[in-house]
């Protein structure tokens, strides 16, 4: 087996990592549960949004009731006539989204020091 540099065949290196925000170290808001209350405001129902999102509904269910256990107070009020949003869960996600874009342009940021590399070519013989 030969190894061989070329400078023919670039890699650009690029930075990548999930955003998360956690709560008393586990993780409590990341993109999937925001788009699931999103979802769940857009259709007023935890089994329609699920059904979007190609989920579930016990899926759907598990993450609503973990996050409003992990809230301490409810962030999906869940009734007779459908789901709906709470005022801290618009404002969890308002926040989750601004910290989002740092984090995206963070990652861009450190992306742009990182260096092309030459990936090595494996020639068996």
């Amino acid at each position: 087996m030969v190894v061989c540099y070329t400078a023919a065949m670039p890699a650009a290196l690029q930075a990548d990592g999930r955003f998360w925000l956690t709560l008393d170290g586990r993780n409590f808001l990341g993109r999937g549960r925001v788009e699931l209350l999103q979802r769940i405001r857009e259709t007023g129902s935890i089994s329609k949004a699920a059904r979007a999102m190609k989920m579930s509904y016990k899926a759907a269910w598990d993450a609503v009731d973990a996050m409003n256990a992990a809230w301490g107070s409810p962030l999906v009020d869940s009734g007779p006539t459908g789901s709906r949003l709470t005022p801290d869960a618009e404002q969890l996600i308002a926040a989750w989204q601004r910290a989002e874009m740092r984090h995206l342009a963070f990652m861009k940021k450190l992306a742009t020091g990182l260096l092309s590399v030459p990936r090595a070519r494996i020639d068996r013989q």
